[in-house]
């Protein structure tokens, strides 16, 4: 099972937002999100938590590419223009530096549109450990 397979069945949290990883390889990973209602915040546009964890998933896919279980350590998001019911977002995650235990990556979010809707950088863990393969082994 490839990590874009992997993920898209174990990220539950992710999955249950809406969020699937369409493309993975070692320098690169995409995921898409639908906005609905249900990414809506009070003020009637994708709430940013929903935005984050579309970001987190192309991250997590491309940091976890290898086989080796990564975490993130820190990750920061600016908001750029909002998103609405219907638009279609694709996160686009780009390694920055594949280091050995502190890999970092930058992802743009975009609407169908090619709109930039929020930038976030990350940075994470590797551990010494394999990615799970399934939903009950626990690595944490």
């Amino acid at each position: 099972m490839n990590i874009q397979e992997l993920l898209n069945k174990t990220d539950r949290f992710a999955a249950q937002a809406g969020c699937r990883i369409v493309a993975a390889d070692a320098q690169h990973a995409v995921a898409q999100m639908i906005v609905t209602e249900q990414h809506l915040n009070g003020g009637n546009v994708c709430q940013g938590g929903a935005l984050f964890t579309l970001a987190d998933l192309a991250i997590a896919a491309l940091m976890n590419y290898q086989g080796q279980l990564t975490f993130g350590i820190h990750n920061s998001i600016m908001f750029v223009s909002s998103a609405r019911v219907g638009d279609e977002l694709t996160a686009e995650a780009f390694s920055v530096c594949d280091h050995h235990k502190i890999p970092s990556v930058e992802v743009k979010v975009t609407n169908q549109e090619g709109r930039l809707i929020c930038h976030v950088t990350g940075m994470g863990f590797r551990k010494q450990v394999a990615v799970p393969m399934n939903p009950e082994e626990s690595c944490g």
